[in-house]
């Protein structure tokens, strides 16, 4: 490329640009995560290549089975939208080196092996058809490819492995239309971002799709941050990508996933928490040999989807890092950044009365998210106290109600106001 920058002039134009391409995806708040490809067929476990220590020859004989029914992806993508899920990201080529487009870089792929299909085309027709945003996945690292682990040591290698990524990253962007995430993984064995050409590389790749965002595995920071396995806040924009099993990211036996797979409400839980911290979370599901989606997803997926069509409001859409720390022990919150706190109660009152304690700004309604009935409330002090509840959760698809609490202005919250030696010793009047 010839219009290359530095890495500053680089950097401060992302950040230009970030608030306007990022919009969407900070309003989106939920997506799908699909690690599906050749280890689909063993059922144990996306890394069973290396961490069985196949043999590549043996390895190989997989695409020959490799064979998925026909429109896989649009089941996944129907229940992405089902879900309330607003995007998806596809696992296009993992680290075993299966791409699953007819890559002219690459020849070990989905359409000169078995299945003789482009599984990347079909999985973009059906995001398209359902509305969600498209996110490709993209692994750095490659157990296939002769220059994977030499690229580590040997200048020549490491031109040829890096002249690859790109190769196989500009026909992902160039091919399929507008593609709105870049979701890189596992940048080894090289360790700096320099060692894969990571600045030269993602700035011809934004020229070939200016607005898309990219994650920070490349070993640049670029558009969000991306903790794997738990939920954890980061500063900027930042995605929480979890499994739906802790076991695995490819598909397992359904049979004997399903006691370790999250219900709707643990999903939900993960919800509050992201969007409570201001980030997203990107849910996977592993696919079963043939494309199905495996049964324990589902119906968990499915109840998050009704429930989210009443309480929606809670998650997607502007928010913010809420300031709520702890307002009792059976709810958390997430936050409109403004004047609107959103109150997700996990245990409903028996007894017909919800205190909420140290909230030092007063309050100006509370309601039913769901339905918008108002609610009796009192507030003394620092707490408020909900009055004559219903004696069960109003939330009949998950037992999860949300109240939305509208204060007089931004709410300040001082966690346990009335116990000083929680908060070092100083007494909030």
């Amino acid at each position: 490329m010839d219009n290359l920058v530095s890495k500053t002039d680089y950097e401060k134009a992302l950040a230009d640009s970030r608030d306007e391409r990022m919009k969407w995806w900070r309003e989106a708040r939920f997506g799908m995560f699909v690690h599906y490809g050749l280890y689909s067929q063993l059922g144990r476990n996306e890394w069973a290549m290396a961490l069985e220590n196949y043999p590549i020859k043996e390895y190989e004989k997989l695409a020959e089975t490799f064979n998925p029914k026909p429109n896989a992806p649009r089941e996944w993508a129907k229940l992405a939208k089902e879900a309330g899920m607003k995007y998806m990201v596809l696992t296009t080529r993992h680290h075993d080196g299966f791409s699953l487009w007819d890559s002219s870089a690459n020849i070990f792929n989905s359409v000169r092996t078995g299945a003789g299909r482009d599984i990347v085309k079909e999985y973009v027709e059906a995001c398209r058809e359902f509305e969600l945003k498209i996110g490709f996945y993209s692994s750095l690292m490659d157990w296939h490819h002769p220059d994977g682990w030499r690229c580590a040591f040997d200048s020549s290698a490491r031109k040829r492995f890096t002249d690859y990524i790109m190769e196989l990253n500009r026909e992902l962007l160039t091919r399929y239309g507008r593609i709105d995430i870049l979701w890189y993984d596992v940048s080894r064995p090289m360790e700096s971002f320099e060692g894969w050409n990571s600045l030269e590389m993602n700035q011809e790749l934004r020229d070939i799709q200016p607005h898309i965002i990219i994650n920070n595995r490349s070993r640049l920071p670029e558009d969000f941050g991306t903790p794997e396995g738990k939920i954890e806040a980061m500063e900027g924009d930042w995605e929480a990508c979890m499994t739906f099993n802790d076991i695995s990211w490819g598909y397992v036996d359904s049979e004997q996933a399903a006691p370790y797979s999250y219900n709707a409400q643990r999903i939900i839980k993960m919800l509050n928490k992201t969007t409570g911290g201001g980030g997203n979370l990107l849910l996977n599901i592993g696919p079963k040999p043939d494309g199905s989606v495996p049964e324990e997803a589902v119906e968990p997926l499915s109840y998050v989807g009704r429930w989210l069509k009443k309480n929606g409001e809670a998650v997607y859409g502007k928010k913010a890092k809420t300031p709520i720390n702890k307002a009792n022990g059976t709810c958390s919150t997430s936050w409109d950044g403004d004047k609107i706190v959103y109150l997700w109660n996990w245990i409903w009152p028996r007894n017909g009365e919800l205190t909420l304690g140290g909230f030092m700004t007063p309050v100006k309604a509370v309601r039913l998210l769901s339905d918008g009935s108002d609610l009796e409330f009192k507030q003394e002090k620092q707490k408020i106290i909900l009055k004559n509840l219903p004696h069960k959760s109003p939330d009949k698809v998950a037992g999860i109600a949300v109240l939305k609490i509208e204060f007089a202005e931004k709410p300040v919250h001082k966690r346990c106001s009335y116990y000083p030696q929680l908060h070092g010793g100083k007494e909030f009047n």
